[in-house]
């Protein structure tokens, strides 16, 4: 169109330039010839000049009008915008300026209209001139001055293109407005109101909108649109999108044509998109038949195949049977019957390597399980093609890539190399594939003698060239510093690009926590090659900072701490250095802790660990005892391996024992009905005369609860610990694996002694890219030598709580004081934990768990059984011998006291389950967790009441389980 307008342009100015020296002429021979100029152009009214242009000039520009006569005279566009456009001025007759139409004018207008069409504004337009009068058919005259002057009228004639002013979709649910955005700013697209309307725009919108009806079932989905003029304002329409479903193709079920090696069902499973509708698999995939997907599933089917070494396989297009229709039509049940050409296997004949020269065939041989002789593995092939490129990566060889060249021979067959289809294997071939033979043991005949199927591989391998690291940078860093990011970094400039280097550092930054994962792809790194250097390139890592400091203060309530105030600091990257600090103070109802500690993770810019930790802490155990703790921790640490860390910690602490509940000594006050009170343990007056007596002989609870040490314990220990940890994010994390192996010494001072391993192993492995399996097993072990007899309660191990066996309360599994059913604690535990981690959205995780634990005491072994118990009270007399003081207060020596009895047996593990969600809250920098138990094995188990543990229970946590 637009050459068009230009020709007509072209035109009218050539037949004005020609037609205005006649023109001229006739109205200075006849003046009467002004009385016919035009009093109105496009609508517009031509008012009389203010002045007249000199007598005897040549033609000058009279008027410019934009018209817009083919919409009604009213442009959709501000006039002002078109003027913009529009270079060619007129003249000024009330300033005596007057502007020739000559060359350079007829030039101007030209151009005018070459800038208005590339505006995009315009559906039509041309651009006229007026022409001299008398002109036969001519629409446009001159005017002509009283002086016989020639004024030029040029008409910039325009027709706007149509506005959209609605856009609206209908006849289906089955897709959103939110969706079609998304899709059509994917692809590029942008259907705005009051945008331009544009056909071709509309028509791309129409094929989007079929694929997204196939991608939901509806292959036979009808799309068109249509354009309605909205009433009252010019050149605005609204666009309706109809979408017909037409019936929804369900799959009932996939019959493979052609298949003899494996059977449908194990066909039908390689298919990830178009599933049959069976059982659960139909709840999740819809069991819809999506025609946009099928290649994919088709090649997935055919990668099966030449996994087993079916090299020739070939997966053709579906044949779509229709089974039935739904009674409301809008469901079509169909069969797919795809045919497959399965060809002979094939084993492995030579296998050869070209196009390396950097790293020797003998090298790269072993990275490739391939034998020769051996069934043709495709997997086999792209594994060791990616242990190749990992090698290559490593010496900076970043472009490297390979594929097999693949040689069938020995099956009667075409060459795989003519590039024609090969047809089905002769049933000799196919006879000597799968191993067909006669009653002797041998082939049946000479032919497959011949006919042995084998592939020759070749390697083809470009290594391209060695690469360099030139500059390493870092974007999006605000808080912390580069040489904190940098320290971590496995990738030096001015090494070689070491691929694997730069996965490692990648894992490593993750490890710190201090910026949202990186996920190593284009997205948040960058290599690009150095400009003006052949071999070299730049790294740059884009990183978002995560607050990593957490300030809190307020007030709460939880089953470990009770009803509590607080005011902490805490930061994993104090001012952006990579340093710990935690500044806390709390109070409340069953708990104090007073804390100040700080750690570096590089000592004096050495990869060193040191640290320092000073607290002052008291908390209740409800039901039990108080405990009040002073000391510090002092920590070095070094590398060993690759993550892998050595750390040696030495702490020094002064615990007491307080408010022990008489139950704990006296087991005959838990039937007391006005319960049992809390003593001191430095003040023994309190205690029963039984209590006081059993205490006596038993210094097992004597030491136990510090009774005979007035209540104070000194422990000055020495921990060593080995640390292997590869996890990929401290909050949330997904993959990777933490061992721990560790032992605390004490008795390097202070008065108590004991050596305590621990053993830990914590893995997480991906499952799909939004969920993941989390496991961990730990045991512990603590055994008291030289001065010490008895460990201390709180020394000894106990299980239960959010943080171990979920749905029981804090240190209620354990072994039990004597002929009682307090909860004592072991020197042995056993803890094994399984989770299935699920992203629902952005920073909330469905957790589901399963936790199993037992403790077990100083000559007990671990086990699946143990005792089921009760406690036995000796019966009330039912008449009192008012003499029996009287005589010396004799007492049957015999009469049985408190004692317990064995009633069964349960199961030796406690075991929880149930689900969790867990939430990152941003401001706290901690995970929240909901936690709902049920605790199938719980026999024996009493909660913080001393009342039999519930069968389902519901928490609140903050942090993780491990």
């Amino acid at each position: 169109m637009q050459k068009k307008f230009v020709r007509t342009l072209a035109s009218a100015v050539l037949l004005a330039a020609v037609g205005s020296t006649s023109a001229f002429a006739q109205a200075a021979q006849n003046p009467a010839a002004a009385n016919s100029n035009p009093t109105t152009v496009c609508g517009l009214p031509i008012p009389p000049p203010a002045a007249l242009p000199p007598a005897g000039t040549g033609p000058v520009v009279f008027q410019i009008v934009p018209c817009f006569a083919k919409q009604g005279g009213s442009p959709v566009v501000e006039p002002e915008t078109y003027l913009y456009y529009i270079q060619l001025r007129p003249s000024l007759p009330s300033q005596n300026v007057w502007v020739p139409w000559d060359a350079r004018a007829q030039q101007m207008a030209a151009d005018d209209f070459k800038r208005l069409w590339a505006t995009n504004f315009l559906d039509d337009l041309t651009v006229q001139v007026s022409d001299p009068p008398g002109t036969p058919g001519s629409p446009l005259t001159d005017y002509v001055f009283s002086n016989g002057v020639i004024g030029k009228i040029v008409v910039y004639d325009m027709e706007e293109r149509e506005r959209i002013k609605v856009v609206d979709y209908q006849g289906t649910k089955n897709i959103d407005r939110t969706k079609i955005a998304e899709q059509l700013k994917e692809k590029g697209l942008e259907l705005r109101l009051d945008s331009f309307r544009d056909d071709n725009t509309l028509r791309r919108v129409d094929t989007i909108l079929d694929e997204m009806m196939a991608e939901k079932g509806f292959t036979n989905a009808e799309i068109h649109h249509t354009i309605t003029p909205v009433a009252g304002g010019p050149k605005l329409v609204n666009v309706t999108f109809t979408i017909s479903e037409g019936p929804k193709l369900r799959i009932r079920n996939i019959d493979f044509i052609g298949n003899q090696a494996f059977g449908d069902g194990t066909l039908a499973r390689k298919m990830k998109e178009n599933k049959a509708k069976k059982g659960i698999i139909s709840i999740f995939r819809g069991a819809t038949y999506k025609e946009d997907k099928y290649e994919a599933d088709a090649e997935m089917v055919a990668g099966y195949y030449r996994e087993k070494g079916y090299v020739r396989a070939r997966v053709g297009n579906p044949e779509v049977k229709t089974l039935e229709n739904s009674k409301d039509g809008k469901t079509r049940w169909i069969q797919l019957r795809i045919p497959v050409t399965e060809g002979p296997r094939y084993r492995v004949g030579d296998f050869l390597f070209e196009g390396n020269t950097v790293v020797k065939s003998e090298s790269l041989r072993p990275m490739f399980k391939v034998k020769e002789g051996e069934w043709y593995s495709e997997k086999d092939v792209r594994d060791g093609l990616k242990k190749a490129q990992e090698a290559y990566g490593a010496g900076g060889y970043m472009e490297f890539t390979g594929y097999p060249d693949l040689n069938p021979k020995g099956d009667g067959l075409p060459s795989a190399t003519d590039g024609s289809t090969p047809p089905p294997a002769p049933a000799a071939a196919a006879a000597a594939s799968n191993g067909t033979t006669n009653g002797n043991g041998t082939n049946g005949s000479s032919a497959t003698d011949v006919l042995r199927p084998t592939v020759d591989v070749t390697m083809r391998l470009q290594e391209g060239k060695q690469y360099f690291v030139n500059r390493i940078a870092f974007i999006g860093n605000s808080t912390t510093r580069d040489n904190v990011i940098r320290r971590e970094m496995r990738l030096v400039e001015g090494s070689v690009f070491n691929t694997e280097s730069l996965k490692y550092s990648i894992r490593r930054l993750n490890q710190l926590g201090y910026f949202k994962t990186l996920e190593g792809n284009d997205k948040d790194m960058k290599v690009d090659k150095t400009t003006g250097r052949d071999n070299a390139v730049d790294v740059t890592l884009r990183v978002e900072e995560q607050n990593r400091n957490q300030v809190t203060f307020g007030a709460g309530v939880s089953q470990y701490e009770g009803f509590f105030g607080q005011l902490s600091f805490q930061t994993a990257n104090f001012l952006g250095r990579g340093e710990s600090l935690t500044a806390s103070a709390q109070a409340g109802s069953r708990s104090q802790n007073y804390q100040l500690s700080f750690t570096e993770p590089f000592l004096f810019d050495r990869n060193l660990t040191g640290g320092i930790d000073v607290y002052k802490r008291s908390l209740q155990y409800i039901g039990y005892y108080t405990q009040k703790s002073t000391g510090g921790n002092l920590t070095f640490g070094f590398p060993v391996a690759d993550f892998a860390r050595m750390f040696v910690n030495y702490s020094y602490e002064s615990v007491g024992v307080s408010d022990l509940n008489e139950a704990l000594l006296d087991p005959s006050c838990i039937q007391s009905s006005s319960g049992c009170s809390t003593i001191n343990v430095s003040d023994l007056t309190r205690i029963s005369p039984t209590a006081l007596e059993q205490l006596k002989r038993n210094p097992f609870l004597l030491d136990s609860f510090l009774i005979s040490s007035k209540g104070n314990r000194t422990i000055s220990k020495v921990s060593p610990s080995y640390v292997f940890n590869t996890i990929d994010n401290p909050i949330f994390p997904a993959n990777g694996k933490r061992l721990t192996a560790a032992i605390d010494i004490g008795g390097l001072g202070g008065n108590t002694s004991y050596y305590k391993p621990t053993l830990e192993a914590i893995w997480y492995h991906p499952h799909t890219s939004r969920s993941s399996f989390g496991g961990r097993v730990q045991f512990q072990y603590i055994e008291p030598y030289r001065g010490t007899t008895n460990l201390p309660v709180f020394e000894r191990l106990f299980l239960g709580g959010e943080y171990s066996v979920r749905g029981y309360d804090i240190r209620s599994i354990g072994p039990t004081v004597p002929n009682s059913q307090i909860v004592l604690g072991g020197n042995k535990s056993l803890l094994i934990n399984g989770e299935y981690i699920i992203t629902v959205a952005g920073p909330v995780r469905l957790v589901l768990f399963y936790d199993a634990g037992q403790v077990r005491d100083f000559g007990q072994k671990f086990g699946m059984k143990e005792d089921l118990t009760r406690q036995v009270f000796p019966t009330a007399p039912l008449l009192i011998d008012p003499f029996a003081g009287a005589f010396g207060g004799l007492e049957d020596p015999n009469a049985p006291g408190v004692h317990t009895e064995v009633v069964g047996q349960t199961s030796a593990f406690k075991t929880s389950t149930g689900a969790e969600i867990r939430f990152f809250m941003p401001v706290l920098n901690v995970p929240f967790r909901l936690i709902f138990a049920a605790n199938p094995q719980r026999g024996g188990v009493l909660n913080n009441t001393l009342l039999p543990a519930k069968a389902f229970t519901f928490k609140f946590a903050v942090g993780s389980t491990f």
